[in-house]
């Protein structure tokens, strides 16, 4: 649902967009987080690149496919491979919305989701697809990966919400990777400010 339907490439959509370096906080659902500088560009910018129909109301990501190459997508065969995700349209084009293209001043390497994948710091860190193949502009919510395989603990939005705990992982504090430290966690991950008016009669679920 766009108007400006097209294959990317990936050197042009740097030459197109550029690239800056951003430093945001990465919460897992597991209760670790850490502090990662991205190399970037808003997401968007790509979407205005192309042209969301006025129906579109939301965004579904697919990730590559290649167990050849990607062992863990042969060995966990229980899995409906490959990952998918999705967002509200408005989401989407919020400012703190990235897809990165370097982690550390260097290249994606594969295992951090190579050639490039969506950072969303305000949600937990598997809202964030790697290796993306597909983008499309949808009238209705996607389904998510792990919202099918457990509905009762995955939300569609998951964003970071200290007072909604994990059936497996108390979301109240979190362990910093570098230093061991348990801090307390921070509803939006910190990110208030910026996203709190998205939802504005939601659980931030």
């Amino acid at each position: 649902m766009c108007d400006q339907p097209r294959v990317w490439d990936l050197d042009a959509l740097v030459r197109r967009f550029g690239v800056e370096e951003r430093v945001y906080r990465h919460r897992c659902v597991e209760a670790w987080s850490m502090v990662v500088p991205w190399t970037g560009f808003e997401f968007s910018k790509l979407i205005a690149a192309s042209a969301p129909r006025p129906g579109a109301t939301h965004v579904r990501l697919t990730s590559l496919l290649r167990p050849n190459e990607m062992p863990g997508q042969e060995k966990m065969h229980w899995y409906k491979w490959p990952y998918y995700e999705g967002l509200r349209l408005d989401e989407a084009m919020n400012e703190l919305a990235f897809f990165t293209t370097g982690i550390y001043g260097h290249p994606l390497p594969k295992q951090h989701g190579a050639p490039w994948r969506l950072v969303l710091p305000w949600k937990y860190g598997y809202k964030g697809p790697k290796a993306i193949v597909k983008i499309e502009f949808v009238d209705q919510q996607p389904r998510t990966f792990w919202n099918d395989l457990h509905p009762l603990e995955y939300g569609f939005h998951s964003n970071v919400n200290p007072a909604r705990s994990h059936p497996r992982w108390r979301q109240a504090s979190e362990r910093v990777l570098d230093t061991g430290d348990r801090i307390r966690t921070q509803l939006y991950n910190g990110y208030e400010a910026q996203v709190a008016a998205l939802y504005p009669r939601e659980d931030p679920e």
